[in-house]
């Protein structure tokens, strides 16, 4: 099949050599980094959150989000809000000081 005068294999083989991704692999991406920002910015858990993002099992959403991130989304949520509010307060101590 083409679409834009382009066979799907060298769609595939154009786009690896953009991203160095397939596909597939870019799309699971997209979604798990959005999946991170619900979690982070709107507080979402991760079972509500695996649907929104479009996953049908939350286990697979887990265990596809510590392929990616290195720790389950719990874990990873805990560590970025505590860094953002290491970040926040030091910020805070910084101005206070000046």
């Amino acid at each position: 099949m083409k679409i834009s005068d382009i066979s799907f294999s060298a769609f595939y083989t154009h786009f690896h050599l953009v991203t160095a991704m397939t596909p597939l692999q870019f799309q699971k991406n997209l979604r798990l980094n959005e999946a991170r920002r619900l979690m982070l910015t709107e507080g979402l858990d991760a079972t509500a959150t695996a649907f929104k993002v479009g996953y049908e099992s939350p286990s697979q959403f887990s265990r596809e989000y510590r392929r990616l991130f290195g720790e389950s989304p719990l874990k990873d949520i805990r560590v970025l809000r505590e860094t953002e509010q290491y970040q926040e307060a030091k910020s805070s101590a910084s101005i206070i000081s000046s």
